[in-house]
């Protein structure tokens, strides 16, 4: 004979933990897909821009390539080539 709904003897108790055993794993693999692919940034995958000379000395002297008074006297120097004022 068979079983209660045609569920082979499951019920609507099993039915709803096997629902929520799919949806489970199913989601599992969502996760595991989008933590494990690189990601792309956001805004159409723009690459920024050249750094400029600026940002250059200040990484640079962040790093503890060059001294204090390095780091002075070639900023003024790309603001005096600028054009800039101190």
């Amino acid at each position: 004979m068979m079983g209660y709904g045609g569920f082979g003897g499951m019920g609507w108790g099993g039915m709803v933990g096997m629902v929520l055993l799919w949806a489970v794993l199913i989601g599992l693999v969502v996760w595991a897909v989008t933590r494990l692919l690189p990601t792309r940034p956001y805004g159409g995958g723009m690459q920024p821009g050249p750094e400029t000379p600026e940002e250059i000395l200040d990484r640079r002297f962040a790093r503890g390539e060059i001294d204090v008074e390095t780091y002075q006297v070639q900023r003024a120097a790309l603001a005096s080539a600028r054009g800039e004022r101190r």
